[in-house]
């Protein structure tokens, strides 16, 4: 048995801040920053892609899937948008 006391619930009528769309939609948008920030995992000259050192296309195949990351963290945040407002009665 725990010795803290539990989180007090949510008042009546309000939504929760935290939800599991948003947790991923903050993962998604952290991905491509720690992949780019974390630069020992991807600094080498091998293997060579058309003549092009890891180094250089690694970081340029991250283009196109940020955009993907971002984009889903969009639709994730978009959709659960829509959620809290249909859970408000459509207000606002």
């Amino acid at each position: 048995m725990s010795t803290e006391p539990d989180a007090p619930p949510a008042p009546s009528g309000q939504l929760p801040v935290v939800t599991p769309a948003r947790v991923l939609a903050g993962i998604s948008l952290a991905v491509p920053v720690v992949a780019l920030l974390w630069v020992s995992s991807y600094a080498s000259l091998t293997p060579r892609l058309g003549g092009i050192p890891f180094f250089y296309w690694y970081q340029i195949l991250w283009i196109p899937v940020s955009a993907l990351f971002t984009g889903s963290a969009y639709l994730l945040l978009n959709h659960d948008a829509r959620q809290r407002k249909a859970a408000r009665g459509g207000a606002r």
